[in-house]
């Protein structure tokens, strides 16, 4: 984990000190450098984020601050306690215990926001971000979330995906074209 991190570099030049973001910032900004660093990654470990956010000095805060942030406050398909902001999205079921993973939100997820977070901030606000992550919006805004567009449930994907797969004939002659040569079942 360590040696991914250090391509992923972002401190201060200059003093090496902390940017100042607020925890919720600093999660989404770190995410957002993992995202775009390991573009074929589609999540990351709370550990890797929450290293990534420590690692760049994004903010003041305590790594426990920085963790529970990534767990809890800033995830939008996760309950509100206390925080409400949308950054990050589980990606996986929250019942499960192996919820370890999360992603950057994405348009996509807007149907799946927990109640309680609905109307919430899904990113930074673009101007309170330092000079050096200016283009963290563009790429979020045509990178992550236009391509959020193309994503469908996969189940819902399936729809039409056997029109035409019995001919001329419907569904029920088609199995009972299948069923012909079996002879009597008794």
């Amino acid at each position: 984990m360590g040696a991914v991190l250090e391509k992923v570099k972002y401190e201060d030049p200059d003093s090496g000190q902390s940017l100042g973001l607020t925890v919720t910032d600093a999660v989404w900004v770190g995410v957002a450098l993992l995202h775009r660093r390991f573009d074929k990654r589609s999540q990351f470990s709370i550990d890797e984020i929450v290293e990534c956010v420590v690692t760049n000095h994004l903010t003041s805060g305590t790594r426990t601050s920085v963790r529970q942030h990534v767990i809890q406050h800033s995830v939008a398909n996760r309950k509100a306690q206390p925080n409400r902001s949308c950054m990050l999205y589980a990606t996986r079921e929250v019942s499960d215990p192996g919820d370890t993973h999360r992603r950057i939100f994405r348009d996509c997820d807007v149907n799946r926001i927990h109640p309680d977070r609905r109307g919430a901030p899904t990113h930074p606000v673009w101007e309170k971000l330092p000079k050096q992550y200016a283009d963290l919006r563009d790429w979020y805004e045509t990178d992550r979330k236009k391509g959020s567009e193309k994503i469908i449930d996969p189940l819902l994907a399936l729809i039409g995906t056997g029109r035409g797969m019995f001919g001329d004939r419907g569904a029920d002659a088609y199995v009972n074209s299948l069923r012909d040569g079996w002879g009597d079942p008794r």
